[in-house]
């Protein structure tokens, strides 16, 4: 199996009329065979996030890809998202997954091996997003963790560990060799192919 492949959203990227032009974005990417859209827009109040994750579950429909809303599991289930996805410093997993519908799908970012088997405990989350692995560009004050640290975090959990971080095409073998399930990023997402 190939690596997972996770878009993480970043409207600001396609200016004034960004609500057509993300969307069309996730359409281009579903189609294209990526498996996660992580709707990232921590600024957006309630109604035009709810807004914006329907659009992109309308975008992915007919794809395999799956639409994940940061943090906001009402959002999620009001727009008709497949799942959330929790930042370090969220409420517990296990919040969401005792009154998530079934099939639904729950991460969380982690940036320790500490966290990744915090994260791990009770069989709440489904997936982690590990990073930052290299320097990136949306967090540039984070040092960067390096591939030694990704292999450590992979090493500590059996769920899928996703890496984060000054991702390009390039560099997915080299996450995939440290033990990274796949990658997540926002800029590799910019070219006309996504899919190695």
């Amino acid at each position: 199996m190939g690596p997972v492949l996770c878009l993480v959203t970043d409207r600001r990227r396609f200016g004034a009329s960004w609500e057509d032009a993300l969307a069309r974005r996730i359409r281009a990417v579903a189609a294209e065979g990526v498996h996660l859209v992580q709707v990232r827009e921590r600024d957006l109040d309630g109604g035009p996030l709810t807004r914006l994750v329907t659009a992109c579950v309308d975008a992915v429909r007919g794809t395999r890809a799956r639409v994940l809303v940061n943090d906001r599991f009402d959002v999620a289930l009001a727009a008709g998202a497949h799942g959330v996805h929790l930042r370090g410093d969220s409420f517990p997993a296990s919040r969401i997954r005792a009154s998530a519908p079934r099939g639904f799908l729950i991460g969380r970012s982690v940036h320790s091996v500490s966290d990744a088997v915090l994260a791990a405990k009770g069989d709440a989350v489904d997936y982690l997003i590990f990073g930052t692995v290299f320097a990136s560009g949306s967090k540039p004050d984070r040092p960067a963790a390096g591939l030694r640290e990704l292999t450590a975090v992979a090493s500590a959990t059996r769920l899928p560990v996703l890496a984060i971080g000054g991702m390009t095409m390039g560099r997915i073998a080299d996450v995939m060799r440290a033990g990274a399930a796949g990658v997540a990023g926002i800029s590799m997402f910019d070219m006309p192919s996504v899919v190695p």
